[in-house]
């Protein structure tokens, strides 16, 4: 069975929020299906995208976990972006949180260090 995974992010302006998602996901999208959506695979099935819907738009929460946390957050950073937030929870796992311009968190976790 397969199972593909399309996560969407509400977003104010198209060309703001595909510009941070560049720097965020390291790529341009994959495939930008009309003129009010971009989308990146993350893996194998699995995308996030963007799409333009003002009244929803700062609204979004998504994590995605991964295997090289440490180096993903050092990458992220060389592209200029800084997490808002960092958090180690009582079980070691650890998580960064940026925000777009619009508000939307997309959270990276990673295993205990």
């Amino acid at each position: 069975m397969t199972v593909d995974l399309f996560a969407g992010i509400p977003v104010r302006d198209h060309a703001t929020a595909a510009a941070w998602y560049e720097r965020l996901l390291g790529a341009p999208p994959a495939f930008r299906p009309n003129d009010v959506e971009a989308v990146w695979e993350l893996a194998e099935h699995r995308y996030v995208y963007i799409e333009v819907r003002p009244e929803h738009a700062g609204h979004g929460m998504h994590t995605v976990f991964v295997s090289d946390f440490d180096a993903r957050i050092a990458e992220i950073a060389e592209r200029g972006l800084e997490p808002a937030e960092r958090e180690t929870y009582s079980n070691g796992v650890r998580k960064a949180i940026f925000r777009d311009p619009d508000g939307n968190e997309i959270g990276f976790g990673g295993a205990p260090a």
